[in-house]
C-alpha cells in the first residue's frame, strides 16, 4: 500500500510530469537532493522531465554535466558516499553502458566493500524501451543486466501515480536504485496524482486486474498492451494482470500467490527473450509452486536481435494481439 501525506489535492499528470513532480518535491523537501545529467538544467532534459527545476533551484542543485556517462555516475557516487542524494539522469538507456563499471563495480558494492561505513543513496534515471521511432542505441530494454547485480534495486513503473511514489521512495532509499522510465508512455495518458509527497514501496507488485484462468506478469510500458489484451479476452478468458513495478527485488510472494490461484502463466516484456526476466519468473514458479502448474509458462517477449529501426519496430514490440495469442496458447494447452 502507498503511504500518502494527504491534503486531498491532486493533479492530472502524464508519466513524465510525475517524474518532474517527484523531483521537485524532493528537491524542495531535502537540500541534500540534487539532479545532474546532460541538458537537465537550462534545457529541462531531452524529454523535459526536469523542466523549470534549474530556474527554481539553481545551478548547484540542478547540474548540467558534460556528455560523459561514466563521469556523471562516478561523480554522483562520490557525492552519495559523502551524504548527498544525487539523481543522475542518463538520456537513454542505450547510453548507460559507459557508466556500467561505475554502477556495478562501485555503486552496488560500496556498502559491502566499506563494511557498512558508507552507503550509496544514488538514483540513476534512464528512459528505456522502444516505440518512439528513435535512432540506434535509443530503444534498449536491458534491465536484466542490472537485476543480476546484488546491491542494486531496479524499478520500472507503468503509471503516473506509481512513478511519483516510486521515485520518491528511490530518492529516499539508502542504497542505489536504477529507475527505468518507459518513454513510450511518457505522454500516453494521464492520471490523478497527489500534490503531496507519498511513497510507493519498492519491491511490491500490484494486481491491475483480478482473474481466475491465467496470471500474466508485466511491468513498465508492457502493462498497457497487457491490460488491453485482458480486456479484449473478457468473456472468453478471465485474465489476472500482475504489474511487478520493481524487477529487483522481485515480489515473489505476489508472483506465486497469483499463480497458485490460476495455475497458468504468461510473462510479457520487450527485452530479448534469452536470459530475459521471463525466464527468472518461470524458475520462481517452478521452484515455489510446481504442483499448481497446469500448462507451460508462455513467454511473450522481444526477439533475440538488435532493436530494429522504424520499419520493423512495431513487429518487435509485444502488442495486444500477440499477447492475446500467447494467453490463448497457455490456456488451451
Amino acid at each position: 500500500m502507498s503511504q500518502v501525506e494527504q491534503t486531498g489535492e491532486t493533479q492530472n499528470l502524464t508519466l513524465v510530469q510525475a517524474v518532474r513532480d517527484a523531483l521537485h518535491h524532493e528537491l524542495e523537501r531535502d537540500e541534500d537532493v540534487l539532479v545532474m545529467g546532460e541538458d537537465v538544467g537550462k534545457n529541462g532534459g531531452v524529454f523535459r522531465a526536469t523542466e523549470g527545476l534549474y530556474d527554481e533551484f539553481g545551478e548547484d542543485r540542478v547540474i548540467d554535466t558534460p556528455l560523459a556517462e561514466s563521469g556523471i555516475v562516478g561523480t554522483a557516487i562520490g557525492m552519495a558516499a559523502y551524504g548527498l542524494r544525487p539523481v543522475a539522469e542518463i538520456q537513454f538507456m542505450g547510453f548507460i553502458y559507459p557508466a556500467f563499471d561505475q554502477i556495478v563495480s562501485h555503486a552496488a558494492r560500496l556498502r559491502t566493500r566499506s563494511r557498512g561505513r558508507f552507503t550509496c543513496p544514488l538514483v540513476v534515471r534512464a528512459p528505456y524501451g522502444g516505440g518512439i521511432r528513435a535512432p540506434e542505441h535509443h530503444s534498449e530494454s536491458t534491465e536484466t543486466f542490472f537485476t543480476h547485480m546484488p546491491g542494486l534495486k531496479v524499478v520500472m513503473p507503468s503509471t503516473p501515480y506509481d512513478t511519483k511514489g516510486l521515485l520518491i521512495s528511490a530518492i529516499r532509499d539508502p542504497d542505489p536504485v536504477i529507475f527505468l522510465e518507459p518513454k513510450k508512455i511518457y505522454r500516453a495518458f494521464r492520471q490523478d496524482v497527489p500534490d503531496d509527497g507519498y511513497t510507493v514501496p519498492i519491491g511490491e507488485a500490484t494486481t491491475r486486474k483480478e482473474g481466475t484462468d491465467i496470471s500474466v506478469y508485466c511491468w513498465g510500458a508492457m502493462t498497457r498492451p497487457t491490460m488491453a489484451a485482458a480486456d479484449n479476452l473478457e468473456g472468453e478468458i478471465d485474465v489476472e494482470v500482475v504489474d511487478l513495478r520493481t524487477v529487483s527485488p522481485m515480489d515473489k510472494e505476489a508472483i506465486v500467490s497469483s499463480f497458485e490461484k490460476t495455475g497458468r502463466a504468461a510473462v510479457v516484456h520487450e527485452a530479448p527473450r534469452t536470459a530475459g526476466l521471463a525466464g527468472e519468473i518461470t524458475a520462481i514458479l517452478q521452484e515455489e509452486s510446481l504442483l499448481y502448474q497446469e500448462a507451460p509458462v508462455e513467454r511473450i517477449t522481444g526477439f533475440d536481435v538488435p532493436f530494429p529501426l522504424y520499419a520493423l519496430e512495431d513487429y518487435y514490440l509485444p502488442e495486444a494481439a500477440r499477447i492475446e495469442d500467447g494467453i490463448r496458447t497457455a490456456v488451451e494447452f
